[in-house]
């Protein structure tokens, strides 16, 4: 199967997709790869690093997009894209469907098949592609909410440890996942006055037992919440349904009760966020105001840190890839049901339920529609 990489497009996006110890496996498994000239170079990555690993460098992203018959991305396609990709391709990469229905039209119309590393699982329900980045984002969080609590970038001016004779500052975290772990550990490294509101007992109980009771546990419900968040100087939003919009548990109410000059760093952006008064920004325009509450809302805040990130995601991405290379997707599906989770599109098909659920289209079961593939009848779209 000939794999594709291409230079990634979003916003100051500089993560890559394969490394060169991944073309070298390709490549022992007999697979061709391609690489867009200068895509690794954000990552620290040369060109002459993916020569030497057995990958054909390319001139532009057309050619491989045109070549591919699978293509490993980091971050979903932008509009620029989608007229690149056809029928029958697969598409490995982060989608984060649920707030996307143009790209979801997109793949449906183009008959791609979209595999989404967010929504792949392990036997145990944990997400082991999303893990890698969870971290990072839940520790970045932390750093750029600092950055901007300083008056300087229009936060209140307050230094997260404090000092001897000064409180630390109080930190916020919604969700006590890997990103609110992370969060919560950062934190407190620093010194911080830390409160994690997470609706998992379970969880509330690993994180007493991990911190060694220096975090406060709250069990979410919206009075909490409110409490939770007015208290905040800074305030993380680590909310993950896989696949879903993320639901808006901190309001806009909420936020205005919030001290002026504090910070709002919302890493649930990817799926639409958790604060109601969230939008997606970048890293070339990443912070906005409301209520005089400075909010960061990057949607794809491990690209800051691409020589990090890229390893982390491509350690864990590639023993998937090799699945589906050397099995084809169906044969890998029926295989490992936790991979099946991550096909989001199959040949014109929703196949993520709760990707249809919040843009209120159908789906169908992936393995279903590949034990009765779908046809396409000329001028008369998808038949089953």
């Amino acid at each position: 199967m000939i794999v594709g990489s291409v230079r990634e497009i979003k916003d100051n996006e500089a993560r890559v997709g394969l490394v060169p110890g991944g073309v070298h496996a390709l490549k022992d498994h007999g697979h061709p790869v391609l690489v867009e000239t200068g895509a690794g170079t954000g990552s620290g990555v040369t060109d002459d690093e993916y020569r030497a690993a057995g990958a054909e460098i390319v001139a532009t992203a057309d050619e491989v997009w045109g070549r591919a018959e699978i293509v490993v991305k980091v971050k979903e396609p932008q509009a620029v894209e989608f007229p690149r990709m056809r029928e029958g391709q697969i598409l490995f990469t982060y989608l984060h469907l649920a707030p996307l229905p143009d790209l979801t039209r997109a793949l449906l119309d183009g008959g791609v098949t979209a595999i989404a590393y967010e929504t792949i699982r392990k036997p145990d329900g944990s997400l082991p592609l999303l893990v890698p980045m969870s971290e990072v984002a839940g520790r970045m969080s932390i750093q750029v909410g600092a950055h901007y609590l300083e008056h300087v970038h229009g936060g209140r001016g307050v230094l997260l440890g404090g000092v001897p004779g000064v409180p630390p500052a109080e930190v916020a975290v919604i969700g006590g996942g890997i990103v609110g772990l992370n969060a919560a550990k950062m934190a407190v490294g620093l010194g911080a006055h830390v409160t994690v509101v997470e609706r998992s007992i379970p969880k509330m109980q690993y994180i007493d037992d991990v911190f060694g009771g220096r975090v406060v546990t709250l069990y979410s419900n919206p009075v909490n919440i409110a409490h939770a968040v007015r208290r905040a100087d800074l305030l993380i939003g680590a909310v993950l349904l896989p696949g879903a919009a993320a639901p808006k548990l901190v309001t806009r109410a909420m936020i205005a009760t919030m001290k002026r000059g504090a910070v709002a760093v919302d890493v649930a952006v990817d799926q639409g966020g958790c604060f109601e008064t969230t939008r997606a920004t970048t890293h070339s325009d990443p912070v906005f105001e409301v209520d005089g509450v400075v909010h960061y809302c990057v949607s794809n805040m491990p690209g800051a840190v691409p020589r990090t990130s890229t390893f982390a995601l491509t350690n864990a991405t590639l023993p998937y890839l090799l699945e589906v290379v050397n099995r084809g997707v169906a044969d890998a599906a029926r295989r490992d049901p936790g991979l099946a989770e991550g096909v989001n599109t199959y040949a014109g098909h929703l196949t993520c339920a709760p990707v249809a659920e919040a843009q209120g289209l159908s789906s169908r079961g992936v393995l279903e529609l590949f034990s009765n593939p779908p046809r396409r009848a000329p001028g008369k779209g998808l038949q089953a």
